[in-house]
C-alpha cells in the first residue's frame, strides 16, 4: 500500500474533481452547484489526500477548532477503494492539530459506520437532545427552480 500525502493547504485542492464528485457520486450532495462546494471549502477545514500529486481522496471538516466539529464529504475515489486511504484519511483528521480536545465531533453516514466506529464515533449517548433542519433535496429543487426560470 502506498502512503498518502495529506494536506490541509486549500490551494493544493482539486476543485473540479471535488465538485465532479460530489454532485455526480453522491447521495447527500447530488447536483450540489459548483458555487456551494467553494462557499464550503472557504469556510471549512479540508484535507485532500494525494497520490503523486493527485488528488484521490477528500475530507471536509465544519470546526470552530476550539469545541465543536462536523466531519463531511468524506470521499476516496472509486479506483483506489480498498488499499486503506480511507483510514489513513482518518488518522489524519483525527491527528490534526486544530482538532484537538473538541467536546463534540459528529458527522453522518449511511454506509461507513464500520469504519468510523473504528476511530471511536459511535452513535448518539442521548439521541433526544439533537434536532436538525434537513432537506435531502435542496440541490434538485434549486436546479429544477433555475432550470424553469424560477430562480437564479
Amino acid at each position: 500500500m502506498s502512503r498518502l500525502q495529506i494536506s490541509d493547504d486549500p490551494a493544493l485542492l482539486d476543485i473540479g474533481l471535488i465538485h465532479r464528485f460530489l454532485s455526480q457520486q453522491t447521495a447527500w450532495a447530488k447536483d450540489i452547484p459548483r458555487a456551494t462546494v467553494e462557499r464550503a471549502l472557504a469556510n471549512s477545514l479540508c484535507l485532500g489526500g494525494y497520490l503523486d500529486g493527485s488528488q484521490i481522496a477528500f475530507a471536509r471538516i465544519t470546526t470552530d477548532r476550539a469545541t465543536f466539529a462536523y466531519l463531511a464529504d468524506v470521499f476516496v475515489l472509486p479506483a483506489q477503494r480498498g488499499k486503506g486511504y480511507s483510514k489513513q484519511l482518518m488518522e489524519a483528521v483525527l491527528a490534526h492539530p486544530d482538532l484537538q480536545g473538541l467536546r463534540r465531533f459528529m458527522l453522518a453516514t449511511s454506509d461507513a459506520h464500520g469504519l468510523y466506529a473504528q476511530y471511536g464515533f459511535a452513535p448518539p449517548a442521548r439521541p433526544a437532545t439533537l434536532m436538525e433542519r434537513y432537506f435531502p433535496s435542496i440541490y434538485q429543487d434549486q436546479a429544477t427552480a433555475t432550470a424553469s426560470g424560477k430562480a437564479e
